[in-house]
């Protein structure tokens, strides 16, 4: 097919906005799918995605669309709306010339909205504003439209009004995709280069690797070669998503379709590597992706009923479909053999885990999430810490630096006060505050990872009744007054328990910590001391007591002096237990931790 009867594009929203329902529309306008396999959410094939009603992965898929008695090619890719997954959208506009940005015609612009679009703009991928849910009672496309002109400049007479529900001017915007959305550039004439956006792996065909053909062609029995590794294979089929994988022969410039070529080995795969031809390769590769910056980092150790072994090919094979997740491995004296996991944030980590878990069948034990955090060393060397454990000497460090972020939070102007207090509390600095509109408002603050990364998203919803919305990006690593805690069990220290907090709250969180971890521990049959230390001082302490059996309970009278013989033989076993016995601590004790209220 000619490269002018091609569009591809994106679909870009803050979560919940109905990215997932007009794709659903789209698909059934141009026959892709028939009433027998209609179902909602129908790109979301991770049964995670439909039960959270969230897309996670961005899917890609092939419409064909009849317009003025032309066949065209409509290359849709559904991205996820949430801040984690934010590294998805920027790979499925790589892969684009067009985007819809759809926005709900009753919350209007949100936070990840703004962030989506000014990706978006990065990649020189042309916008098309989308207002949709149009059948609610409360919706108001005239003022959600001067919203979108107010913050991205797109006229408000250019927004498309539509329900994707119901279907309503649906229609009309896969026109407008076809009349506005520019065509990818031809270029078959040139050596073969293709992008690989995703890929994941099959039990029985290996690796299938997404791809975008931007320049040349690839054909089955082709010989092929991966720019990055250098390996060449030989393609064994071709295909293209419509919605099932369905065979081709042969993937022309501008189209999007997946590649097979029995590659088995995970680590020959890298998303954002140029596939091109062996015989005639391209000069140089792709531009790819930036490497994604991991700041929320949790140990995962084996659980019940599952070695190491495979819960290291579990990792590989999430990996190769998830680029943003990394994992080192890492030994604890507490826990033994584990990984070290680098997340985009907590949502990222929580379906880490769950996808872990169900795709695997394994159990995992995870520590409390840390952020990571910068040293600069006496030598005026730079280290990157990503646990407390790895933290050098207190008397070799010069400087301790926190992530810093750039906030923004939108929200309704009758919730300002009690946000900002909120800001305030978690050491956030506002820096500038716009009103879109009489009642609402966006605020921007510098704002420290570790201060609001785990709870404030939450507290942040209960205060706003669940209006406000935020999203941030890393704006680097600042001089911070930072300080480790160190938590001992039975007086010795446990590496998965420290954390590195502020110093000005450092003692009231210790305290908070130790009574919280008095709880979650169990008791064992002997006595647990529970400390807190930051450097050599000890700050804190809780005792968690021991069970007594009531060794006398035999005793039938006698001597009193035989009465004493036990508990005296009691005493030194359980003195003798104490030094030996080793502490169990469950997965809940980890995870207190993280929890910030009273």
């Amino acid at each position: 097919m000619s490269t002018k009867n091609i569009r591809n594009f994106s679909i870009i929203a803050h979560i919940d906005h109905g990215k997932s329902t007009l794709a659903d529309r789209m698909l059934e306008l141009t026959g892709t799918i028939s009433d027998r396999q209609k179902k909602e959410q129908f790109l979301d094939g991770m049964e995670l995605e439909r039960e959270r009603g969230i897309t996670i992965k961005a899917s890609a898929v092939t419409m064909n669309y009849n317009h003025n008695g032309q066949t065209y090619m409509l290359n849709l890719i559904d991205t996820p709306g949430h801040v984690d997954f934010h590294y998805e959208v920027s790979r499925a506009l790589a892969a684009c010339e067009g985007a819809l940005l759809v926005v709900d015609a009753s919350q209007g612009v949100e936070a990840q909205t703004v962030a989506n679009a000014y990706l978006a703009v990065d990649n020189n991928v042309e916008l098309l504003s989308v207002i949709n849910k149009l059948d609610l009672p409360a919706a108001e496309p005239e003022r959600v439209a001067e919203e979108i002109e107010h913050i991205l400049g797109i006229s408000s007479n250019e927004s498309f009004n539509i329900s994707a529900k119901s279907g309503a001017g649906v229609e009309e915007l896969l026109e407008a995709i076809i009349t506005l959305l520019p065509a990818p550039e031809d270029k078959s004439n040139e050596p073969t280069a293709a992008l690989i956006f995703d890929s994941h792996c099959d039990a029985y065909k290996g690796v299938i690797c997404y791809v975008r053909i931007v320049s040349g062609s690839l054909n089955v029995k082709q010989r092929v070669t991966f720019m990055r590794g250098g390996q060449s294979y030989l393609i064994t089929e071709l295909g293209k998503f419509t919605p099932e994988m369905t065979a081709v022969e042969k993937l022309g410039t501008g189209e999007v379709g997946y590649v097979i070529a029995n590659i088995r080995e995970l680590a020959d795969i890298t998303i954002g590597d140029t596939i091109t031809d062996q015989a005639e390769p391209a000069t140089k590769a792709l531009p790819g992706y930036k490497a994604p910056m991991q700041m929320v980092f949790s140990d995962f150790y084996p659980g019940n009923n599952t070695d190491y072994s495979k819960l290291r090919t579990a990792f590989d094979k999430l990996t190769l479909n998830d680029a943003s997740f990394s994992f080192t491995p890492h030994n604890s004296p507490a826990l033994g053999f584990g990984f070290r996991c680098g997340f985009l944030g907590l949502l990222h980590m929580e379906i880490v885990q769950e996808r872990l878990e169900r795709e695997n069948d394994i159990e995992v034990v995870q520590t409390a999430p840390t952020v990571s955090y910068e040293v600069l060393t006496k030598d005026d060397a730079i280290k990157r810490i990503e646990s407390p454990s790895q933290l050098p000497d207190p008397t070799q460090i010069e400087e301790f630096r926190e992530p810093i972020v750039k906030l923004e939070i939108i929200t309704s102007t009758d919730t300002i006060g009690a946000i900002m207090k909120l800001a305030e509390g978690r050491r956030c600095k506002l820096i500038n505050t716009d009103y879109l509109s009489t009642t609402r408002v966006i605020l921007q603050y510098r704002a420290p990872l570790a201060e609001i990364v785990y709870d404030f998203y939450d507290l942040l919803k209960g205060i706003s009744r669940g209006y406000a919305t935020m999203d941030y990006e890393l704006i680097g690593f600042e001089k911070s007054d930072l300080v480790k805690i160190n938590i001992l069990v039975n007086k010795i220290p446990v590496d998965a328990l420290g954390l590195i907090v502020h110093r000005s709250n450092a003692e009231a969180r210790g305290r908070k910590l130790i009574i919280k971890l008095r709880r979650a521990i169990p008791r064992h049959q002997f006595e647990i001391p529970l400390q807190v230390a930051i450097g050599g001082k000890i700050i804190a302490r809780e005792t968690i007591k021991g069970f007594r059996k009531d060794v006398t309970a035999k005793l039938y009278g006698g001597d009193v002096t035989r009465k004493m013989k036990l508990l005296k033989k009691q005493k030194e076993g359980k003195k003798r237990m104490k030094s030996i016995g080793s502490v169990q601590i469950p997965q809940e004790a980890f995870m207190s931790i993280l929890d910030n209220s009273e």
